[in-house]
């Protein structure tokens, strides 16, 4: 299968979670499924799909057939589903999980395990690493990855592969002052804000000095 682009991926993750969330309203709409993908809770990164770039997503996951239009006399507009299970033979466990990365991005085992609660309850911690880990032991190809732990990160996170291969970002290098320029620092810092207590008080002088000059005129 094709790598998805991230406007198939949003919309295929917006799909199955409502199909496992809200079964009564799905299929979606053109414009449910738009504001699904928009919605600014549990979506990382939150985005701001018109319906053309929904449509367009729509048309490449059909083309790859993750993804149906449903059409006829009981709907007054086309509605609109996905087929990931069917196509990549998997479970709603499975199903679940990607809906999570897809939606999200990386995760660790704890926040899979919170986040598909509505999807897929995994009773034990162990239970969503295993499935994690199945997705990505699957053969001929692997659909997540279990990504380098990061340097300050108790735990490792996993990965969907649906947009290709992925590698974790890497660590921002944050460099330590010398001693030598922190202290210039500080006193730049300190001499800077006596300069602005000292320009305060001349204003405060010169002010005072024209409502003296303003009052004499007055006495005279």
């Amino acid at each position: 299968m094709d790598p998805l682009n991230p406007v198939e991926a949003r919309v295929l993750g917006s799909l199955m979670e409502k199909d496992m969330t809200t079964p009564d309203y799905y299929p979606l709409t053109l414009n449910a499924l738009t504001n699904a993908c928009n919605q600014s809770s549990n979506r990382d990164p939150v985005v701001a799909f018109a319906e053309r770039d929904v449509v367009r997503g729509l048309d490449g996951l059909r083309e790859k057939k993750l993804a149906y239009m449903l059409q006829g006399a009981d709907n007054r507009v086309p509605k609109y589903g996905h087929r990931i299970a069917e196509t990549l033979e998997i479970g709603r466990p499975e199903t679940a999980v990607l809906c999570v990365l897809l939606l999200r991005g990386p995760q660790t085992v704890g926040e899979v395990r919170g986040r598909t609660e509505r999807m897929h309850e995994f009773p034990a911690l162990s239970d969503a690493e295993a499935c994690l880990d199945g997705l990505a032991a699957r053969q001929p190809e692997a659909l997540v990855v279990k990504l380098r732990r990061q340097p300050g990160m108790k735990e490792q996170r996993y990965a969907h592969l649906l947009s290709g291969a992925v590698e974790a970002p890497a660590p921002e290098v944050t460099l330590r002052p010398e001693p030598a320029a922190l202290s210039v620092r500080l006193e730049d810092e300190r001499i800077a804000k006596l300069e602005a207590s000292v320009a305060a008080l001349r204003s405060e002088v010169a002010d005072l000095k024209q409502e003296l000059a303003a009052f004499k005129k007055q006495l005279e």
